[in-house]
């Protein structure tokens, strides 16, 4: 049986999935007579109707059937006949052959991927949800099916890494889905964590043939020199012991180029500068802040004159930084 041609046996009584044994009787039995081929003589469409539910009850009355028909849906009369011991090798399940599986749960893992993640051609891995808290790949739970996620539609998840550049900037990825290829733009601001939904790109459910979406966990590949830290871009620069004495005015890089900034005399190690305006995109526009981290960088090759007047200067210095380590006690 195809998927188009799945029968909601429920819907066709008119009662829910919980109903009780005798709900269900009363339910055919209305039906029935309403339906019935002596009460609308010559009506094609009465009698289909009584047909169909002639067949809904005749699943749903039996305990056994009802069962196979809520796990397996469409495909309930087929547990059993396709694998090996059932009988009937090779049955069609709407395009698919079974003959090829070992059972029921070897074409599931197989269709749905038990594997864990599948991997894409552009390096990026998803997996398939219901979209539902909880629920297992594809709406099933170690693969056997579960009666409240059979008719969800399957979400796919993909995790894509981006450069600091496209990230910063927005870029359009491209996409192969089995054999289908969509473009997908990536705002600029996105980082490691965002979330972005593609609607109707996902997977399909094989029991409705409904489409979830298609989400994109982004990650951001490592800058040598930029981090991210909220809003804000965070960076380190190296300054000598001098600028960082008597203040410097140096050059910094920013996504925006290289900045000329006032370092102030006596700044100390590991104190940050603001740069306003000059970090990361922000979602509701405009930028957030670079922070520029100083770190004081003593030289390690001295010639014979720089290491002359830094013995001079240590000679006359009167700065003593750890002075108030003599009233230090337990």
């Amino acid at each position: 049986m195809a998927a188009t041609d799945f029968k909601d046996y429920y819907s066709i009584l008119g009662i829910s999935k919980t109903a009780s044994p005798e709900e269900i009787k009363q339910a055919f039995r209305k039906l029935a007579r309403k339906f019935h081929p002596d009460v609308n003589p010559g009506n094609k469409q009465a009698e289909a109707k009584f047909k169909e539910v002639n067949e809904a009850y005749e699943v749903l009355s039996d305990p056994d059937k009802r069962k196979k028909y809520d796990q397996y849906g469409q495909y309930w009369k087929q547990v059993g006949e396709g694998f090996p011991g059932g009988g009937a090798a090779g049955a069609d399940m709407g395009g698919f052959d079974f003959s090829q599986y070992g059972s029921f749960n070897d074409f599931i893992n197989d269709l749905f991927g038990s594997a864990g993640p599948r991997t894409g051609r552009q390096g990026y891995s998803y997996r398939t949800s219901t979209g539902r808290p909880g629920a297992g790949y594809g709406g099933f739970n170690d693969f056997g099916f579960q009666d409240a996620g059979a008719g969800a539609a399957q979400d796919s998840e993909a995790v894509i890494s981006l450069t600091f550049a496209e990230a910063f900037a927005g870029v359009q990825k491209r996409f192969n889905l089995g054999n289908e290829t969509i473009d997908v733009r990536i705002p600029a601001g996105a980082k490691t964590g965002t979330r972005l939904r593609v609607r109707g790109k996902g997977q399909v459910n094989p029991m409705t043939q409904q489409r979830g979406d298609l989400y994109l966990k982004i990650e951001l590949q490592p800058h040598s020199f930029f981090q991210i830290e909220g809003d804000n871009l965070v960076c380190e620069v190296l300054i000598t012991p001098d600028e960082a004495t008597l203040g410097a005015a140096i050059d910094v890089p920013t996504p925006d180029g290289n900045v000329n900034v006032k370092l102030p005399a006596g700044v100390r190690s590991g104190q940050s500068l603001r740069l306003r305006g000059k970090g990361w995109p922000l979602a509701k526009g405009g930028r957030g802040d670079q922070m520029v981290k100083v770190a004081i960088a003593p030289p390690k090759d001295l010639t014979p004159q720089e290491r002359e007047y830094y013995e001079k200067l240590r000679a006359i210095r009167t700065y003593n930084p750890r002075s108030h380590l003599a009233q230090v006690k337990l």
